[in-house]
């Protein structure tokens, strides 16, 4: 075999150089030597001689047995590299030594101590001898010295959840191989190390020749993701036609991808760095991934949970179904009494106005009686608030005095801009929207459908949004997951690697899945504002004087948008955890925005119906918002001019809503403003002190301008990195200011809360603190590098299939669902109180 193999190694030796250096060809001595393992050869070589050592080994069928090349030249030998061709019998490896690996910006790196593990070859009888050569030559006419060794390697087959530790570096990479046992279909390859640095790559690639292990190849073929401390990919037995893989571990040359800052480079063009050692010690276990039973049972377990809330409403709706029904009964009975009088109808006995007079005013509440009002509205009031039953002066007036009182409808169909609903349009809006005191009735004065449009568009809108936002969303992710799975790139998407469930062609299937309960919590929203629609419509066409003329104006639309957005925010949370990263995280926080300002939008409207803002200009303030989100995202990080143009918009746009909520919009931007503002300044402030006509409104303005103002100069100092994050925690401040400020001002207008809102603020709390406290717990995040990130991973903690972010969709998604719960049943308590005695605020 020896001797048909010489004359092969000549023929390739001579091809390359046969005509241009035909003498040297002619005086190259070959020195061909057989070898042994686990013993080192030191030699030299040089331009005119040529060793070959020959090694044999046993290939067995049910043994794999990893061997392992490993060459240290002594001499210097930057110019004329020593060349090492090992050929096996279905494989060829070639490395020059010293080697030079290239960094960024084409930086050469120079290693001396080479390695390299050998192909395993593959046999299909039982037992078979196999040669391999090891050929070492140069073009150096001096002596070069080397030192080679071949040893056989341990452990190179991994064991199922065992744990194996090695070192490797730039040029001495390692790989092993890992062959599913029967009954597991997919396992978890982790790689730990207890040094963050050097850099390293780990790759999963298929048993083929070659092997791709080396820095500047590593990321042609398989899957792989760079690493400091800890790296996790999911592998599965489909993928693999042999049941078998090979786990790769690479040393980078720089820690830039990981990172780590760039070594010194001298200025010495073309200079190669002997970099030295740059090892590292690593830890590698393959364990069994989830099996298909657990990946049913959390999906019945997602179901489960949110179905059990549609459970829950048909359970509470019966029970008021029946409550009222029982009330109805109650209330026809009484009628047939002949001393009881239509009051009754109510619950209480009737008051006549000429019973309320002579009650002291209420004490300690800044809303006292309208100058311009009825005496029955004011005094009415008063007397509930002496009442030891709070809620008995809800009710106190007859419905003679509303049944004459004319009603706004018309049967033609009418548009807000066809006229303004005001009697004395801006005069009339003058005198009424600033009075010192101001009712619900004062701001529910333009006609029903009118506003029954209006608030509708907010529907129609978010759904055209929605529609026009999320179909090139799930194209975009569906080509990222795609690119993710072609080129096995795992460093595109940000995932918690530890807790990454794939399914089919998605690689974190339970990120995606713990999104279900936005969407079908949404649609039970949507299923009960349309219920409490159909009931209110039909109290309107029975001409229920109830409903015409007490509690909180009925106007759905806000709410359809609100269910809608939480609809939307799961839909698109689900397409950001497709690939979670940088350039698609405005997909997650998009809706989450809009869900903060519709709520904002509703608990004002709730008091202010007529003078709410439209959709139009509602929804280009949210797109202005989002636009700031994007471009902080992508430039505000360490940018200085950015954070200070942000700020002056956020603090002059704080200053504008605070003016437009002082004033009810009864002011005007005009070149003119400047010259009002001195002159109301100087009048109260300056020629005669006087307090704020509005004093609660002064206080919540106040309050809302320093939280704003804090936060604004908070950003400007410490300008954090997670800019979409600061502003949406910016509207949430302002939302829960917004909402505390409405609770109290309900509670000392002696208002009640009822048990249904009072149980739903209770535990939408509880929820919302432990949603937050698995929010913070921080799985990954992409404004690190994804080695960075991956530190961050950690294991599963509910049934081995969802983790903390999981929870936090759970948890959140919950919390929302009762958050709208809460604004859609808040003044359930004022239904049967006339609009004349609910105060604004």
């Amino acid at each position: 075999m020896l001797a048909l193999e010489l004359p092969l190694v000549l023929l390739l030796l001579a091809r390359p150089g046969a005509g241009a250096f035909p003498e040297a060809l002619d005086a190259k001595s070959i020195s061909q030597k057989e070898a042994e393992f686990d013993k080192s050869y030191t030699d030299f070589v040089n331009s005119e001689l040529l060793n070959i050592y020959t090694f044999n080994h046993t290939v067995m069928r049910n043994r794999t047995e990893g061997v392992r090349v490993t060459v240290n030249v002594l001499s210097e030998q930057k110019e004329t590299p020593l060349l090492f061709v090992v050929r096996q019998k279905e494989a060829v490896v070639s490395f020059q030594v010293p080697l030079i690996l290239r960094g960024l910006f084409q930086r050469k790196y120079l290693y001396q101590n080479v390695s390299r593990t050998l192909c395993q070859p593959q046999t299909k009888s039982e037992s078979e001898t196999q040669f391999f050569y090891v050929d070492v030559s140069t073009l150096s006419a001096r002596n070069a010295s080397y030192q080679l060794r071949v040893a056989r390697v341990e452990n190179f087959v991994l064991r199922t959840s065992e744990q194996f530790s090695f070192n490797a570096t730039a040029a001495q990479p390692q790989y092993f191989k890992y062959v599913f046992p029967e009954g597991v279909d997919s396992v978890i390859v982790k790689v730990t190390s207890r040094m963050a640095f050097p850099c390293s790559v780990v790759s999963i690639q298929d048993i083929l020749c070659p092997v791709y292990d080396l820095d500047n190849n590593v990321a042609f073929i398989g899957m792989y993701q760079t690493m400091t401390k800890k790296a996790a990919i999911t592998v599965q037995k489909k993928d693999f036609p042999s049941n078998s893989f090979y786990v790769v571990v690479v040393v980078k040359t720089e820690d830039e991808a990981c990172g780590g800052s760039l070594p010194y480079y001298p200025l010495t063009k073309d200079e190669p760095v002997d970099q030295g050692s740059r090892q590292k010690a690593l830890d590698v276990m393959v364990s069994p991934a989830i099996t298909s039973e657990v990946y049913v049972s959390a999906m019945l377990f997602c179901l489960g949970i949110f179905l059990s809330f549609y459970l829950l409403t048909l359970l509470i709706a019966c029970w008021e179904t029946w409550r009222q029904q029982k009330k109805r009964k109650g209330l026809l009975a009484a009628m047939d009494t002949p001393t009881t009088d239509t009051a009754s109808l109510l619950g209480h006995p009737r008051i006549t106005p000429d019973s309320l007079l002579g009650h002291p005013p209420f004490h300690g509440y800044s809303y006292g009686s309208l100058e311009n009002s009825s005496t029955l509205s004011t005094e009415g009031i008063t007397q509930s608030m002496g009442s030891t039953d709070i809620s008995s002066g809800y009710t106190e007036r007859s419905l003679e005095n509303v049944a004459s009182r004319p009603r706004l409808d018309s049967l033609s169909s009418v548009e807000e801009d066809d006229y303004d609903t005001l009697a004395d349009i801006d005069s009339d809006k003058n005198v009424i929207r600033t009075k010192q005191y101001l009712y619900v009735a004062d701001l529910a004065r333009k006609d029903k459908r009118v506003l029954r449009k209006k608030y509708q568009i907010y529907f129609w809108n978010i759904a055209t949004i929605a529609v026009f936002y999320a179909l090139p969303v799930v194209q975009l992710v569906i080509t990222y997951q795609t690119v993710v799975n072609v080129t096995g790139n795992q460093d595109i998407c940000y995932y918690n690697f530890l807790c990454a469930h794939p399914l089919g062609a998605l690689s974190a299937f339970n990120n995606i899945l713990s999104n279900l309960g936005y969407v079908l919590l949404g649609l039970l929203f949507l299923l009960i504002i349309l219920q409490r629609e159909i009931n209110y419509n039909r109290a309107l066409m029975r001409k229920d004087l109830q409903a015409l003329e007490c509690g909180i104006p009925k106007h759905f639309g806000l709410f359809y948008a609100m269910g809608t957005a939480l609809m939307m925010e799961g839909l698109l949370s689900a397409c950001y955890h497709v690939c979670p990263n940088y350039t698609n995280f405005q997909f997650d926080t998009s809706f989450m925005y809009m869900i903060a300002g519709l709520c904002m939008l509703k608990l004002y409207q709730k008091r202010h119906p007529d003078i709410n803002a439209s959709a139009y200009s509602a929804y280009a303030c949210l797109a202005i918002i989002i636009f700031f989100s994007v471009v902080g995202v992508v430039f505000g990080k360490g940018n200085m001019m950015f954070w200070i143009f942000f700020s002056i918009i956020h603090i002059i746009a704080t200053l504008l809503l605070s003016t437009q909520l002082y004033y009810m919009g009864r002011w005007k931007f005009d070149s003119g403003i400047l010259r009002r503002i001195v002159h109301v300044l100087y009048t109260d402030c300056i020629h005669q002190c006087s307090g704020p006509m509005y004093v609660d409104r002064m206080v919540l303005l106040v309050m809302g301008n320093i939280i704003n103002w804090s936060l604004a100069a908070y950003g400007l100092i410490v300008q954090p990195n997670d800019f979409a994050s600061y502003l949406l925690a910016i509207g949430i401040c302002n939302l829960l200011l917004y909402f505390a400020f409405y609770i109290i001002m309900k509670l000392r207008s002696g208002e009640r809360i009822k048990l249904i809102p009072l149980l739903c603020i209770i535990f939408t709390s509880v929820v919302w603190g432990f949603a937050l406290f698995f929010f913070f717990q921080g799985l990954s995040t992409w404004q690190k590098t994804p080695a960075e990130s991956r530190q961050h991973n950690r294991d599963c903690i509910l049934l081995s299939f969802f983790d903390d972010h999981d929870i936090w969709h759970f948890l959140s998604s919950i919390a929302m669902f009762g958050s709208f719960l809460v604004l859609l049943t808040l003044d359930d308590d004022l239904d049967c109180v006339q609009r004349d005695k609910i105060y604004v605020f």
